[in-house]
């Protein structure tokens, strides 16, 4: 039985970005390291968008950027200008394609295709099987999402943000190849939290993703429909579908922390590393990677990683209010958005602000559904 320093149980965003980031430290050239995952990694199976102010390390996979970004509601619509931010695209095969090629330069790194069957921690090790086989290694990152752990509680709200996106080509120029739609919530919203997200990449080629907050997923037909009824507003007939991609992503305060061990750190949404208010995944992982590269440098107690901010709490008001009353989504971006300074509400997104800058942005939001929501927050504290 094979013995690793760590051992990568499932291998998505948050794993692919520690595994990278150790190998450019320089740091892991000693440690033997196993990455785990059923997925080859070889189709471009989502996309991950963020915005950033300063130049990335990840610009050379960066597909596509804006400067301006259109807000839209049934009443109004507003040009974002995202100075000093840009929103960015990122495809996941170009991903991929980045890091396994870096990781095919060093030998002390092992992906396998395997599916993962069992996580063991022992007193001096942990046990990990797959179908075929098993290893030991020191220490794990558990990146398997435990669907039944989060769905089975219920003192935090669970809500998901799924999807279905068509990357389509026109045969007319109708889109603005400047500007990506952040949030079109002109679509019927039905009792939910609905809206339309456009990446257009060109005049005549575009990702379109009809996207819901909400507890439970549709049938595949309703959100294509939904798509058809938008291109039709949008005036688009003529249009070949080039790709699909549909996700669901948990939106919830779940205290995942909890679970780590000394021996075994759970990583990207297993870890709680999703930002629970907006489902945005790439950018919080960027930061907990980053972060985790240098705990690692000093820590062995995977119990000492997590640190509670004051975001989790303004996350888990948002939470408590679309469980409750899943349709005013729409009400309540849309009082951020309408008259909010976008680079501040971007920072904040981000949960880099002040107190004094949070205190701006959240008093653009509706603020009795708000003070309800502080009162009943007590049982989760």
């Amino acid at each position: 039985m094979k013995h690793y320093h760590y051992i990568f149980t499932g291998s998505g965003l948050a794993a692919l970005m520690t595994v990278y980031k150790m190998l450019q430290s320089g740091k892991f050239e000693d440690k033997s390291i196993l990455l785990l995952d059923e997925n080859p990694k070889k189709s471009n199976d989502r996309t991950w968008c963020f915005w950033k102010k300063e130049q990335s390390i990840w610009e050379e996979v960066i597909a596509q950027k804006w400067d301006s970004a259109l807000f839209a509601n049934q009443n109004f619509k507003r040009n974002l200008d995202l100075a000093p931010y840009q929103y960015c695209k990122i495809q996941g095969l170009d991903f991929y394609h980045l890091v396994f090629e870096l990781i095919s330069k060093h030998q002390n790194i092992t992906f396998l295709n395997e599916k993962v069957t069992n996580i063991n921690e022992l007193d001096t090790h942990v046990y990990v099987a797959t179908e075929k086989e098993a290893f030991t290694c020191d220490q794990v990152f558990n990146s398997i999402y435990n669907k039944a752990a989060v769905t089975n509680q219920t003192k935090y709200p669970v809500l998901q943000q799924h999807f279905i996106g068509w990357r389509i080509k026109t045969e007319d120029a109708i889109f603005n190849p400047e500007q990506a739609t952040f949030m079109d919530f002109s679509v019927t919203q039905k009792g939910n939290t609905r809206f339309m997200y456009v990446l257009p990449s060109s005049s005549t080629e575009a990702l379109l993703e009809y996207t819901l907050f909400s507890h439970t997923l549709l049938a595949k037909e309703e959100y294509e429909t939904e798509i058809v009824s938008y291109l039709q507003k949008l005036g688009i007939a003529d249009y070949k579908i080039i790709e699909k991609e549909q996700g669901s992503i948990p939106m919830t305060c779940y205290p995942f922390w909890k679970k780590n061990t000394k021996r075994v750190l759970n990583i990207g949404t297993t870890g709680g590393w999703t930002k629970a208010s907006t489902g945005y995944t790439f950018k919080n992982s960027d930061k907990y990677s980053t972060r985790l590269i240098s705990f690692l440098q000093k820590e062995t107690d995977f119990r000492k990683f997590h640190r509670k901010n004051k975001f989790w709490f303004y996350d888990l008001l948002l939470l408590d209010i679309l469980d409750r009353q899943n349709e005013l989504g729409s009400r309540i971006f849309s009082s951020i958005f309408k008259k909010g300074n976008p680079a501040l509400i971007f920072k904040f997104l981000d949960e880099e602000t002040s107190l004094k800058e949070d205190i701006k942005v959240i008093l653009k939001c509706p603020k009795l559904l708000f003070i309800k929501a502080l009162f009943r927050s007590g049982r989760y504290l």
